[in-house]
């Protein structure tokens, strides 16, 4: 990637400097939205699976392996976040398809929760959501950042609420934290998509450019699954 890209954007850069500096964007955008979407197609394959089987079902939901494959998913986000820096591309891209499929296993249940049409019309519905809220968050010129700040804020909220409504059992709480999760990671979407665009402009190592499109691929892999979730709450039939 070229030294210094912002630097020569803001002082004036000739067209085909700024041809070269756009197309070099999108080639990094499509990789991280290829690693995006074949993570999200890896999880939803393993979780077809473990549904499809009810040996595999009763082997983790039948036993104290629920909690492994509950918890795992988020021990490969503290490692892959806190130790990327440590980690080689190749061991960078090797755990993000491990916690793709870890993720597809504790997904599994949807799979039994509601019916196939559900789940069909509602992954579409969140992947025009998603796109559309990406596509801004890449195009605009808005500086999304203290937006990104109060999503972030609203998330702890939804955390905290969740672990509240475990206990009480609030059907109303329930729908509350679907709606308002939805809200929160439409605006995550728009936000990491302009942080992961904005990335690109810092002057890179191949390797460490294939790290940060992995990271992104997570972030993104992230609030695409979650509003997927939150959607099917609202809108998915159950069996």
């Amino acid at each position: 990637m070229a030294e210094n890209i912002k630097a020569r954007l803001s002082l004036g850069a000739t067209a085909m400097e700024r041809a070269a500096i756009d197309e070099g964007l999108r080639a990094y955008m499509l990789r991280v939205y290829n690693y995006m979407a074949s993570g999200v197609a890896l999880s939803g394959i393993v979780a077809a699976l473990v549904a499809s089987s009810p040996a595999l079902l009763q082997a983790i939901y039948g036993t104290g392996l629920q909690w492994v494959v509950m918890l795992a998913p988020l021990g490969f986000i503290l490692v892959l976040s806190f130790g990327v820096n440590r980690l080689s591309a190749t061991a960078t891209q090797a755990l993000f398809w491990a916690f793709a499929a870890v993720m597809g296993a504790s997904l599994s249940w949807i799979f039994v929760a509601y019916t196939g049409a559900s789940i069909t019309r509602v992954f579409f519905i969140t992947t025009a959501t998603f796109g559309a809220m990406s596509l801004y968050g890449y195009t605009t010129k808005r500086d999304l950042t203290g937006m990104g700040h109060f999503m972030f804020m609203g998330l702890i909220g939804i955390i905290i609420a969740s672990i509240v409504n475990f206990f009480l059992a609030s059907s109303a709480l329930h729908f509350a934290i679907s709606v308002i999760g939805v809200l929160v990671f439409v605006g995550l979407t728009a936000y990491d998509t302009q942080k992961i665009r904005n990335m690109y402009f810092e002057a890179d190592s191949a390797d460490l450019a294939t790290k940060k499109a992995v990271m992104g691929a997570l972030t993104l892999y992230l609030d695409f699954i979650n509003l997927m979730v939150l959607l099917l709450r609202l809108f998915g039939e159950r069996r």
